[in-house]
């Protein structure tokens, strides 16, 4: 029998189409600003294969963007942990550059470094880094100093008790940020597309709110949300693969 957990949010998204419908059928919002559900999946199939076309591109900055933005937190991260110094400089930079809109830095982006792939690329590595970074250097600071003493009088090295302590106290972290970031890595690149570009979900939104065709609009959310929660999914299923000791304490409880 079905939990409540896949129950009960299946019938809120039911309960919540089925009032979007009612609402655009009554007519107490005009169609052309507010689509029904039926038309966006409608616009959703006729555009299915240029859609797919446009997915793969703003798939493929997403994937690169989130890759390089992953290792460059991760760097930090450690040296953050590593040198005080470096913490302490660092920390309330991070901080000060999520202050900054992401669209404010876009046309930057796109004005230093063309139309093409790398400024798409490097939006969705600065949206994506910051995360992973914070809850990295959170993480690396919450092992038990008793612990890393203990590690120290069996001669351990350094790297011992970075691999041994330091990295699965703040895997749970981690795997926490990285779903912020796999979100932001879909959202950055649609945004980025946004100001400029040939191919990719964000310039088609761009084409046809130009025309006014918001069921179409709405098909590329309802694809950006579907593949937003994949990403996080996929993150989920790395943790369980990742964590082995987790599924064992979920098992023991």
């Amino acid at each position: 029998m079905p939990s409540k957990r896949v129950v009960a949010p299946t019938f809120a998204v039911a309960g919540l189409l089925a009032v979007w419908q009612l609402v655009c059928t009554a007519g107490f919002v005009p169609n052309f600003m507010l689509p029904s559900p039926v038309e966006v999946v409608q616009a959703l199939v006729k555009d299915f294969s240029l859609l797919m076309g446009h997915l793969a591109t703003t798939l493929a900055e997403a994937a690169i963007g989130l890759a390089i933005g992953v290792a460059v937190g991760f760097a930090f991260a450690v040296l953050m942990d590593k040198f005080e110094t470096f913490y302490l400089a660092l920390d309330p930079l991070l901080t000060v550059s999520q202050t900054v809109p992401t669209v404010a830095v876009a046309p930057l982006l796109v004005l230093w470094f063309g139309y093409g792939l790398l400024p798409k690329v490097l939006l969705v590595v600065l949206t994506t880094f910051f995360p992973v970074t914070v809850a990295l250097a959170s993480g690396f600071r919450s092992v038990d100093p008793d612990q890393i003493d203990l590690l120290r009088t069996m001669n351990a090295s350094e790297w011992q008790i970075f691999r041994y302590a330091k990295l699965p106290a703040a895997a749970d972290q981690f795997f926490s940020g990285l779903r912020i970031s796999a979100t932001y890595a879909i959202v950055g690149a649609v945004i980025s597309e946004w100001l400029g570009g040939f191919t990719g979900l964000g310039v088609y939104m761009t084409r046809v709110r130009k025309n006014f065709e918001y069921d179409r609009m709405f098909a590329v959310i309802i694809i950006t949300s579907a593949l937003s929660l994949a990403l996080m999914k996929g993150v989920d299923v790395l943790e369980r693969i990742c964590m082995p000791w987790k599924r064992a304490e979920r098992n023991d409880s």
